[in-house]
């Protein structure tokens, strides 16, 4: 068992071990977002077996969001402090537990207080794989390895509904569940035997900034799933508290200074917008194949495959030409081909629309998220000191679950606007106007990455 502690200033772990961090935190982050997207297909089954509402099938997506988002921040400031590889295998283990409760769950209520728990597991996988791999890989390296990275994560976009489909018409839909339970107790196995533990420079843990970072970002959260205006205030200004206190803790557990770098604060906004359309997205896309267009879950799983079968691909050949172009090349063209597929979506949506019709702009549109992905993780993790990486990948994540609540919520406003379940062409006028609403979020992501500097560091 590997037991040599490295702080993140000390050079790239070598050799066999450099491959075992790779392949365990990728494998970790597919079942992660794997978990985020397989329930994609089983949402018309779960509606109908649990007899959830709209917004109780919101809450089963957003749930796992705001249990990830809430806690992000946590988990990379206590992995800085008491080693990532412990509390990475912690937080697979937790993960795996809480998909047990969702497998059991014989309502509705129990389902989506198990999806809190899976979330509250990822919080402390995401941000601590991405530590892992940045502090194993030297500078030169990392790049390409986080586009490996980002294609195995990719896998899960066509996997993820795919599999949800299948498991539904094969099995149940509580099986997308307990496919988790043995992944996850190996994956912790191999973490503690074939990783060595790395920490973060402070050995302090800022307490107040813990409490009022996930307060803040439950209060938010609350507010996008839930609504109302009271919960949004109390977490913006909690928010505000937050960021004073940062100003002046001893230790704080995202240093302020980081948002100086341009090149920092506009990933961060990249990833927000990236994944608030994105997510938001994929909830409707496949209730629209079933739901508009009258699919099987399987038929629907099959259907969306192509979508995202560039996320396997892309990934990597980004990750081997941002060292030579930079990054805001590929997150302004990806997230700008991403919306212009969304408006062709929109124009060919409707209840008799072939098949034919909507698969291109399914494939250009899982081609543009897949540029977007590995040039903006890339932009926040060579724009700060080895020592604060940890910091940087927990903001990174918090802002691209927040932004996926985000989207969601957004999405459904719009959706319900215009549109309803009660039949495919009601169904078909929602999905337009939810998709055209996530065309307007990548055009403000793919703003924001036009501010990243256009030379490399």
């Amino acid at each position: 068992m590997p037991t040599h502690t490295r702080t993140a200033g000390e050079p790239a772990v070598e050799g066999r071990t450099r491959t075992w961090v790779l392949v365990i935190t990728s494998v970790a982050s597919l079942m992660v977002v794997l978990d985020a997207l397989v329930v994609a297909t089983a949402l018309t089954a779960i509606r109908t077996d649990l007899g959830a509402s709209l917004a109780e099938l919101e809450w089963t997506v957003n749930a796992y969001g705001l249990g990830f988002a809430v806690l992000l921040m946590t988990a990379a400031a206590v992995g800085d402090r008491w080693g990532r590889r412990k509390v990475f295998a912690a937080g697979v283990a937790v993960f795996a537990g809480a998909s047990l409760v969702c497998a059991a769950a014989p309502d509705v209520g129990t389902l989506i207080a198990g999806r809190l728990l899976q979330g509250a597991g990822a919080a402390f996988v995401m941000p601590l794989a991405l530590a892992l791999l940045s502090s194993a890989f030297p500078g030169e390296l990392r790049p390409r390895a986080l586009g490996v990275f980002a294609s195995v994560s990719g896998v899960a976009v066509p996997l993820g509904p795919l599999v949800g489909g299948a498991v539904v018409a094969g099995v149940s839909w509580q099986w997308i569940f307990w496919i988790n339970v043995p992944i996850g107790a190996a994956l912790a196995f191999l973490t503690l035997t074939k990783i060595g533990e790395s920490r973060g420079p402070d050995s302090a843990v800022d307490v107040p900034g813990l409490v009022l970072a996930g307060a803040g970002t439950f209060g938010l959260m609350w507010a996008l799933v839930q609504g109302g205006v009271v919960p949004a205030v109390a977490g913006c200004a909690t928010l505000v508290l937050f960021v004073l206190w940062e100003r002046r803790a001893a230790h704080p557990m995202l240093p302020l200074h980081l948002f100086r770098s341009r090149r920092f604060s506009a990933a961060n906004v990249v990833i927000f917008f990236h994944w608030a359309s994105a997510f938001g997205v994929v909830f409707f896309m496949a209730q629209f194949l079933q739901t508009g267009l009258g699919y099987g879950p399987l038929a629907a799983g099959l259907a969306l495959a192509p979508w995202g079968l560039t996320t396997v691909i892309v990934p990597q050949w980004v990750g081997r030409r941002i060292g030579r172009f930079g990054e805001w090349p590929f997150v302004v063209a990806g997230l700008g081909l991403h919306a212009l597929a969304m408006v062709w979506l929109a124009l060919v949506a409707g209840p008799a629309t072939g098949y034919a019709a909507i698969v291109v702009p399914m494939v250009l549109s899982g081609t543009g998220i897949a540029l977007c992905l590995p040039a903006a993780q890339s932009a926040v993790l060579t724009s700060v000191e080895p020592r604060f990486l940890g910091k940087a990948s927990g903001a990174f994540s918090s802002m691209r679950q927040l932004g996926g609540a985000f989207g969601v919520a957004l999405l459904v406003v719009g959706f319900s606007k215009a549109g309803s379940y009660a039949s495919g062409e009601q169904f078909s006028r929602g999905f337009t106007a939810a998709v055209l609403t996530g065309a307007a979020l990548a055009v403000v992501g793919a703003l924001a990455g036009s501010l990243i500097p256009r030379k490399v560091r």
